[in-house]
């Protein structure tokens, strides 16, 4: 049995982001990725704003599109609330020049959002992160995970995770 149980254990995949806990520092830069600019990526300097923050797969980027545009609509102070977007540029098949241009594009529409590129899975590797799929998380402004969802988000969370952003920007 305990063997059973040890193999069991070895089998799950490893928890992703844990709410109540500090994000893990990951750092992006050179080869790795960094922000659509050019500059490094380094998770400590969200700290001092809400942050929500997606991690996605570029094959999934529609996925939550919904929640994406009802996230939009609040209309946030943005004094005190920040979004990051990172790519997962390794879990497709698209060509990363293809991927960058996307998201030239996408900072040049939304400039309030920071775009982040990562090419080798660094956010899968260090945050546990789903792999090929899109993951949303809260953090506070320490940096502590407040909420975290892998997949799709359902509509009637919503709510719930707007009141958590209000909450934390208090």
């Amino acid at each position: 049995m305990r063997r059973f149980i040890t193999l069991l254990f070895l089998a799950l995949p490893l928890l992703a982001l844990e709410v109540g806990k500090p994000l893990p520092r990951l750092v992006l830069d050179g080869e790795a990725g960094g922000r659509v600019d050019g500059t490094p990526f380094e998770s400590d300097a969200l700290r001092g704003k809400v942050t929500v923050l997606f991690y996605v797969d570029p094959d999934k980027k529609s996925l939550n599109e919904a929640f994406t545009d009802a996230l939009h609509a609040q209309h946030f102070d943005r004094s005190r609330y920040q979004s990051v977007a990172i790519v997962n540029m390794a879990a497709t098949w698209m060509p990363n020049f293809a991927i960058a241009s996307a998201l030239k594009s996408k900072q040049k529409k939304f400039p309030d959002t920071i775009y982040v590129k990562d090419r080798h899975k660094k956010g899968v590797e260090v945050w546990r992160m789903h792999d090929d799929d899109a993951n949303f998380a809260i953090l506070s402004r320490d940096g502590e995970v407040l909420y975290f969802r892998a997949g799709k988000i359902p509509e009637t969370d919503y709510e719930t995770i707007f009141s958590i952003i209000r909450s934390a920007m208090r």
